[in-house]
């Protein structure tokens, strides 16, 4: 198992051996992240596995990836549509 919490400029990943039952908190926890990584926020509403969205009391399976996202600089839906517009060709 492993933990990953990535930034454009770094990369901060632990891999871990964790006892059967243990959880996407338990990961956390092992991992040292918190001690390594005091700046960050690490939310409930944040967290997945295999980019699918995970609680913390979700069950591990072996080779699981625990993954600690950083929140959204722009609402998609807003990125998308501003792209759309920037595709459209200007009439002169």
């Amino acid at each position: 198992m492993s933990v990953v919490y990535a930034e454009p400029e770094r990369v901060f990943k632990a891999d871990l051996l964790l006892a059967k039952g243990a959880t996407v908190a338990d990961a956390i926890e092992c991992s040292g992240i918190r001690t390594a990584r005091p700046d960050i926020e690490i939310r409930d509403d944040r967290l997945g596995i295999f980019s699918r969205k995970a609680a913390p009391g979700t069950a591990l399976r072996d080779g699981d990836r625990v993954e600690i996202y950083r929140p959204l600089l722009i609402d998609p839906k807003e990125a998308r549509r501003k792209r759309a517009q920037e595709a459209v060709p200007k009439s002169t």
